[in-house]
């Protein structure tokens, strides 16, 4: 049996509330994976209401875009591009110096930000 998709937006919800915290404890490349996995989330939420089966095991947002078929708006769709740009590595970091430089305080919150606009959105769906 599938997740229920009120499930599924609550585990996404709880998942961005995570990412505020792990900002609050400077965890800034570690908050923004946890925006890639809330809006993650509301996608398979979103893929469960409308198939009632459980989703694919992907990590790609722009793959559960296309095949749930849902037209997302411009600004919602470039941020879910940048997390799913930056899913891997966030995930499996190459070096951790480099990536700690790239997600910095000012980067973050403007992810976060961005990041709960579309969970926002997603949620209206």
């Amino acid at each position: 049996m599938a997740i229920k998709p009120d499930e599924w937006l609550r585990q996404a919800q709880y998942d961005m509330e995570t990412a505020d915290y792990l900002f609050e404890g400077e965890r800034y490349f570690y908050a923004v994976f946890m925006c890639h996995l809330s809006i993650e989330k509301a996608l398979k939420g979103l893929y469960v209401k409308r198939f009632n089966k459980t989703p694919p095991k992907t990590h790609s947002l722009i793959y559960l875009i296309e095949f749930i078929n849902i037209d997302i708006p411009g600004n919602h769709y470039d941020v879910i591009f940048t997390l799913n740009r930056i899913s891997v590595p966030a995930r499996y970091p190459d070096n951790l110096q480099t990536i700690l430089k790239e997600f910095n305080k000012s980067k973050t919150i403007e992810v976060i930000e961005q990041s709960k606009e579309v969970l926002k959105w997603l949620k209206t769906k």
